[in-house]
């Protein structure tokens, strides 16, 4: 074995326990070991004369995407649900990027009417697309449902976002352009569901519902997704990939889990840490590895842990079909079993 050899093989044995410890790979720690052997950053100004669409974009690592995009010389679309918060992030970025090139963008990714309406919109306003981000989220403590009466973290994570990027495909692949679906480390506490009922969560009495345990519903939902747009799209020029940002200390996070932003404080990265992987997958779009198309800190990472099982072409099939029906769209062909455990 050569001495390179020696140094991948060990460096790979380190990135995998990293990733198993959870603490130390998805805090600041992570990165901090990490990127002496992670893939190069993209050089500023790769991205010159590129369009990209960023939801959620009014805060944390939204916000910090947005600020890496204009840095590598990307024209960004700021996507927010209130219009004084995008303009707001629109001026901030301004203020250390004069020469940024912003486009202000208002949708409410849970509101699918509102969602066609803007991406007929967009569609009239450019030619191309070389990058979506999926991050627009929401944590609730109580069920909350959107306009179409889904609930509300259903929507805005998976219906709105597989709406969008449906609508949006001519756009992508004139770019060509990578999706990246911002999800959670928290989607490996859950399977994948697939009736009626546990896809809206609707399995328990409203006075029941765990706003947490919905999220990491929803954040696996996006995995699965992923995986099946990328199978669909498999041999084309866009692509489709997931990551998670590991623990960053965000606005949502403080709000969300007060009591774990108390105690972890000192462990959780950044914004622009958090925001790192998928401006790289979007800046550089590698090829994944094997069949995996979830991503952490720069590197295909497992979908499942050992002891959960799979779900089967079956239930994503009719995972499928119940976001099809939810979103009035169409999935063209059945797709091969992603890794998801079963619910």
């Amino acid at each position: 074995m050569t001495s390179s050899s020696a140094v991948r093989g060990l460096t790979r044995v380190l990135d995998a326990a990293l990733d198993r410890s959870v603490l130390l790979g998805y805090s600041r720690v992570g990165p901090a070991l990490r990127r002496r052997w992670w893939p190069a950053d993209p050089k500023p100004g790769s991205m010159s004369g590129q369009r990209v669409v960023v939801t959620g974009a009014t805060s944390g690592i939204g916000e910090a995407m947005v600020a890496s995009f204009v840095e590598l010389g990307a024209t960004v679309h700021v996507l927010g649900r209130n219009p004084d918060k995008v303009r707001t992030v629109v001026a901030d970025v301004r203020r250390t990027h004069p020469t940024a090139d912003l486009v202000e963008e208002v949708c409410d990714v849970g509101d699918l009417a509102a969602v066609r309406a803007w991406t007929d919109d967009l569609s009239s306003r450019v030619d191309a697309l070389h990058g979506i981000v999926h991050n627009a989220g929401v944590l609730a403590e109580e069920r909350q449902e959107s306009p179409q009466g889904h609930e509300q973290g259903l929507a805005v994570h998976v219906l709105g976002p597989h709406l969008m990027t449906e609508r949006l495909l001519p756009l992508l692949g004139a770019g060509p352009g990578t999706v990246v679906w911002m999800s959670s480390g928290g989607m490996y506490t859950s399977g994948l569901r697939t009736t009626e009922d546990e896809v809206e969560y609707r399995e328990v009495p409203a006075e029941e519902y765990d706003g947490v345990r919905a999220y990491a519903r929803t954040k696996r939902m996006q995995v699965v997704l992923a995986e099946a747009w990328s199978t669909r799209l498999r041999g084309g020029e866009v692509l489709v990939e997931s990551c998670h940002p590991g623990w960053a200390a965000t606005p949502g996070v403080t709000d969300a889990l007060p009591g774990f932003d108390k105690v972890m404080g000192p462990l959780l990265r950044d914004a622009r840490s958090g925001a790192d992987t998928a401006v790289w997958l979007v800046a550089t779009r590698p090829h994944s590895a094997g069949t995996s198309h979830f991503w952490h800190d720069r590197a295909p990472r497992p979908t499942t842990y050992p002891v959960q099982r799979r779900a089967d072409a079956t239930a994503v099939h009719a995972f499928l079909t119940q976001v099809s029906a939810m979103t009035d769209t169409v999935w063209p062909a059945p797709v091969m079993a992603v890794p998801s455990p079963r619910g």
